[in-house]
């Protein structure tokens, strides 16, 4: 028995940790990326296209009796919870079964969810099926940040990780010009148009399904719960894929790591390592995560709502500034990416957090002046969402990366459950009805909220954040099963 009284099934040294982390960037890798990123872009294109279609939906002939408030308020808060519930229960089975398994499973949930979100008759229909399309891509954030973490080398996996969670915003930008064709009224019925745009993320999910059968098994998974000899076949042939393609004979590996093989980890030990071993690290994730989604669950998925009640933008025109901001969030961190493998981790995620805070006050300052219309306001969300985008993806790469092995999945799925679940589902039940009143003072109100949250987790980062770049997940947080 080990420590923790999970059966031990063996014992193995290995150097697959040193064997992936000292692998040069090559095919294999963007066999990953695609394969497992791509996801995040059907996240992307799903709430954006949901909040720019909220006016469309509740106008008389969309085939659905409801609200622009419930679109962007209930059913967006239960799409939320879906997503929260989801990120518990697969990544609790990510860390048990496998990354494979579950990131296949979670993306077929997401299909059907979205698939029968489509064809929606009812408010209860949409309402059920939009909380089941969460669940599902709230699984996938879970088992793919663990695989993506476990697979990329150490070298690019900031850069890698923050570019693939800000690939969201290349759907969004999908999503926002899709609701323009869809909500056109000369090529599309009322009842029709908004259907088509689901309709589309079932087809780009059966195409990334396709792809993602060819994504191997994390191989730092295998060989703690007994499959090293899978992990070492599956090691040994990217290392004769990477040496064909180079033409150059890899370096040795570094050190070797012996470790207790288990079939699984309890909850208890999962929780004393959380609060008791590495409370500060646990401070850090909710903090992130509990400002980045109020900024966005609560206020910026709103946008739409906003142009139209503040700034008399047509309902099927607001595709076209959520298309600006869109690309605003990706270039940062695409264009920022990069600094947090090198400036480093603390003074990114802080610098990301806080600037794009004070420079969200200075907006509805702005904005509470009158000194905004339309496109000067979208212009201001852009630079803002330009760091905020940064600095959310690098929530998911924190706590991706500090906590042990054995609990990553189920560790991203609790901090992004109960972190989106404070801004998610509180944010847009609560900030709805201000962002749709038309009162400029209300929707002030909710630029702040998101501001101060965002400037308090850039305080906790630089108190809190840990110096990861560079360094091997082994290092950072040493694995439970690990054995002098």
């Amino acid at each position: 028995m080990s420590p923790s009284g999970s059966p031990v099934t063996g014992t193995v040294t290995t150097q697959v940790p040193a064997r992936l982390d000292r692998l040069p960037w090559a095919r294999w890798h963007w066999m990953i990326v695609i394969g497992l990123g791509t996801v995040w872009i059907l996240d992307g294109l799903e709430v954006t296209v949901v909040g720019n279609i909220a006016s469309r939906l509740s106008e008389d002939g969309s085939g659905l009796p409801i609200t622009d408030a419930e679109v962007t308020g209930l059913a967006a808060a239960l799409y939320v919870a879906g997503a929260c519930s989801g990120a518990l229960f697969f990544g609790w089975l990510t860390d048990r079964f496998g990354r494979k398994k579950l990131f296949l499973i979670t993306l077929a949930v997401y299909l059907v969810a979205t698939a029968l979100t489509a064809i929606s008759f009812s408010a209860w229909w949409f309402f059920l099926f939009r909380f089941l399309t969460g669940f599902g891509i709230g699984g996938e954030y879970a088992a793919i940040n663990s695989a993506i973490d476990e697979l990329i080398p150490s070298k690019y996996r900031g850069r890698v990780d923050l570019i693939i969670n800000g690939s969201f915003w290349l759907g969004a930008m999908g999503g926002a010009l899709l609701s323009v064709l869809a909500l056109n009224t000369n090529i599309f019925p009322k009842d029709v148009g908004w259907r088509l745009t689901f309709a589309l993320g079932v087809v780009l999910g059966l195409v990334i399904l396709l792809v993602r059968r060819h994504v191997p098994e994390s191989p730092r998974w295998m060989f703690i719960h007994g499959q090293d000899e899978g992990a070492e076949e599956i090691v040994s042939g990217a290392e004769r894929e990477i040496e064909r393609e180079t033409g150059k004979k890899l370096p040795e590996p570094g050190s070797s790591i012996t470790i207790e093989q288990r079939r699984s980890i309890g909850f208890l030990e999962i929780a004393k390592t959380l609060f008791r071993v590495y409370p500060k690290r646990s401070v850090l994730g909710f903090s992130l995560f509990i400002g980045q989604a109020f900024l966005y669950n609560a206020i910026t998925f709103g946008f739409g709502t906003i142009l139209v009640n503040f700034f008399d933008v047509s309902s099927g025109s607001t595709g076209y500034y959520f298309a600006a901001i869109a690309f605003g969030n990706f270039l940062g961190p695409l264009l920022l990416g990069r600094l947090f493998d090198t400036v480093g981790r603390r003074p990114m995620i802080a610098g990301t957090y806080i600037i794009s805070g004070l420079l969200l006050f200075l907006t509805a300052w702005f904005f509470s002046n009158g000194w905004l219309d339309a496109t000067t306001m979208t212009l201001c969300w852009a630079v803002v969402l330009f760091f905020a985008s940064a600095g959310a993806s690098s929530a998911y790469l924190t706590v991706s990366e500090v906590f042990p092995m054995e609990t990553r999945a189920l560790a991203i799925a609790f901090f992004y459950a109960v972190g989106t679940a404070a801004g998610g589902i509180s944010g847009p039940l609560l900030f709805a009805s201000l962002t749709s009143s038309g009162v400029v003072g209300d929707a002030v109100i909710a630029f702040c909220v998101g501001a101060s949250l965002m400037v308090a987790a850039g305080v906790v980062a630089v108190l809190f954040a840990v110096a990861a770049e560079g360094r091997s997940l082994e290092d950072i947080a040493r694995p439970l099963s690990a054995r002098d």
